[in-house]
Order: C-alpha cells, then structure tokens, then sequence
C-alpha cells in the first residue's frame, strides 16, 4: 500500500509539473503570435507617417513604393541581424546593418514632418495669431504717431490763426499799418484774420471728426485682434474687415494732409489660418525633441520585436525531419555553454575523424538545414549555437529515447525473471 500511495504522488506531481510546463508554453506561444500583428501594426504606423512626409517631396505614388520597401528592409534586416554573429560573416553582418541603419534613418527622418505638424500644432496657431496681432499694432502704432503729428501741426496752426485774430483786434498785429496801430475793435483787417480763423477751425472740426471715424475703427479692429483666441473664424474675418476699414479711413484723412501712408499688412484668412504645416526640411532648423523622439519610438519598437521574432522558427519540422536532425546532431562531440548563454557546439572535424577521414556529410547537411530554418545560429567558421526554438524538440527527442531505453531495460529485466526457475 505505500508503494501504491507513493506512486500515486508522483504520479499526480509529474501532471501537475506537465500541466504548469504546458500552460508556460502556451502563453510563450501566444506571445510570439501576438507580437506578428504588432509588427504588422507598427509598420503600417511608421509607414503612414513615413508616406506622409515623402509625399510632399516626390510623386505620392513613388513615395507609397518607398515607403513600403523601407518598413520591409526594417522588418527583414532586424529578422535577419538577430541570427547574424559579427565572427561569423562580417560581410553580411555590416550589410545587413548598413541596410537596417539607412532604412530606419529615412524612415525617422520623413516621419518626423508628421509628428513635427502634430507636436507644434498649438505652438504653431498661437504663434500665428501672434504674427497677426503684432502686424496689426505695428500698423496701428503707425498711424496712430501720423495722427499725433497732424493733430499737433493743426493745433499749431489754429492756436497761431487765433493770435492772429487777437491781436488784429487790438491793433497790435505786427502786419498792421502804422495808422491803425492801438485801434480797438473789429474792423476790416479783423474781419480777414477771423474769416481765416474759422476756415481753420472748421478744416480742425473735420479733421477731428473724421480722426473720431478712425478710433471707432481702431478699436473694432484691436478687439478682433484681442479675441482671436476665442472664436478664430470670426475674429479673422472681422479683423480683416476692421483693417480695411482703419486703411480707407487713414488713407483718406493723410491724402487731405499731403502725409505718406505707411503699408498695410494683409491679414491670412481663416483658410491660411487653418493651414497645416507644409513639411520641409527647414524644419530640421527648429528641432523638435518630442515629435523626433515619437517619430524614433515607432521604428525602435518595431526593430526590437522584429529582432524578438527570429528566436520563432518559419515553421516546424516534420518528424521525419526532427528525426534526422537529432540522429546527426548527436554525431557532434564538442559541446560548450557560450556567454549566450546557449549550447554551442562545433561543427569542424576532429583530429581522429580527420584521420580517418571521416565523412560528415550527413551531419553538416543537418547544420546547413537547421541554419537555413533559423534553429541554429552561427558563431563563427567552426561552432554553432542553438537558437531557443531547438531546445524542446531536442528535450522531446531525448525523452523519447530514455523511454525507449526504460522500457528495454525493464523488458530485459523481465525476461532475466522469466528465467529464473521457480523454489
């Protein structure tokens, strides 16, 4: 009966150990799957912010083409350089690196004018609507000194008609003939002072109405200014409006006065407003950290799956083939634990096989087949190492073959029994 119960404990702790093995590799699996959809997922991202930025330098459906060649050199160099020892082919390995290097730099560089648009989208607006306000008080501070000088000479010129008038009145102006000094009174030399006087007050009167019609518009025209955060497409409108209205009115008035109008600025519509960002390599001018660093996030993740994906191997082994691969491999003697921390082993003849002139065909048939399936890495000339999707078919194999001895041992065991006379 303890035999019985101890066999019982193994027996349901050898399920649970399988049960627990099978559910890790269940959810390794499913990992490996999901990450080929992510890659997939992440290079139409990194594509479409890659078109984006090549379409405003060549024809779309040229840059549709590139963009499809770059994020496939993406995927297959990261797929291919994970497998790629530096001691192995050094050839290839800078190849596949080059390859990889360029392709991920032209797609960081055309993607970067998609997330330099988005990034800078607010920045751009406000610095917009900061251009518009600043042309439109430079212009205003503009007219607005013309409008003081005017409002000054009139000033001048009506204080001196006054005194004029003054002393024409009292016979003191200095234009008056010697026998009509110190003569009080309104006679015909104040008559043409005063008549000029009220020409001149009227030509101020108007002058300051109209300046009133101005400041009317001035101010429609800076509060449209000050409140184009609000409601943009209105605010421009009325702005522009606003600033047609200042100009006509301005224009008409320094006409009158004989004064140079400064330039007006011409105010962007909504639509230009609006706008996106037209990439350009200018932008490079004003680097952009963020959207550099979205733009490299992408391909960096893209890349390290990729890499991630080669430890899967393109499909599986039949049995026939798993048989074959293990019967070969086991024709191999040099094994060693690498910094990899995999199995290596090497691959070159040894001394004894070299002297008896040992034929390896078979066995380095099974290396190249391994190698070409991804479940073999290459070190160097002389050693390969397991890549992680070999290790449980070997583990399988293996158990297969200590079954099969178990079970011959205790059919011998058996049978030596079977021998034994019965007492």
């Amino acid at each position: 009966m303890p035999v019985a119960k101890n066999k019982a404990f193994k027996i349901n702790q050898g399920g649970l150990g399988s049960l627990l093995n099978r559910i890790q590799t269940l959810f390794v699996g499913m990992l490996r799957i999901w990450s080929i959809p992510i890659v997939l997922m992440l290079s139409i991202a990194s594509g479409f912010t890659t078109y984006y930025g090549l379409s405003h330098f060549i024809v779309p459906w040229i840059a549709l083409i590139i963009t499809i060649a770059i994020q496939s050199i993406i995927v297959i160099c990261s797929l291919e350089i994970a497998g790629i020892h530096w001691k192995a082919n050094r050839l290839r390995f800078l190849s596949v690196l080059l390859s990889l290097s360029v392709a991920i730099m032209a797609s960081i560089t055309f993607s970067y004018f998609k997330f330099y648009e988005v990034s800078q989208s607010e920045s751009m607006r406000i610095s917009r609507i900061n251009d518009m306000r600043k042309a439109g008080n430079d212009y205003l501070d503009a007219i607005l000194i013309i409008k003081g000088d005017i409002l000054r000479e009139l000033n001048t010129e009506l204080e001196k008609s006054n005194n004029d008038v003054s002393h024409a009145y009292f016979g003191t102006h200095s234009q008056l003939p010697p026998a009509y000094k110190n003569i009080v009174g309104q006679g015909a030399f104040w008559r043409h002072y005063n008549e000029r006087y009220q020409i001149k007050k009227a030509h101020f009167d108007q002058m300051d109405k109209e300046f009133h019609h101005l400041d009317e518009h001035i101010r429609t025209l800076q509060t449209s200014l000050n409140q184009l955060t609000v409601d943009a497409e209105k605010n421009i409108q009325n702005a522009i409006i606003g600033m047609q209205e200042v100009q006509l009115q301005f224009n008409k008035i320094a006409t009158h006065t004989g004064r140079k109008v400064p330039q007006a600025p011409i105010l962007m519509t909504y639509d230009q407003f609006s706008q996106g960002v037209t990439p350009s390599f200018a932008m490079w001018t004003d680097f952009s950290l963020f959207a550099f660093a979205c733009a490299a996030m992408v391909d960096f993740f893209t890349f390290l799956l990729s890499y991630r994906l080669e430890t899967t191997a393109p499909g599986p082994l039949t049995e026939q083939e798993q048989e074959l691969v293990f019967e070969c491999l086991r024709q191999f003697s040099e094994f060693r634990i690498n910094e990899n921390d995999e199995l290596e082993m090497v691959i070159e003849k040894s001394d004894i096989e070299r002297a008896r002139r040992y034929s390896d065909w078979s066995r380095m048939f099974a290396v190249g087949f391994l190698l070409s399936r991804g479940f073999l890495r290459k070190i160097d000339e002389r050693s390969v190492e397991f890549a992680p999707n070999l290790y449980p078919l070997i583990a399988e194999k293996m158990g297969d073959k200590l079954r099969q001895i178990k079970a011959e041992s205790l059919a011998a065991e058996q049978a030596d029994l079977s021998r034994v006379p019965h007492e």
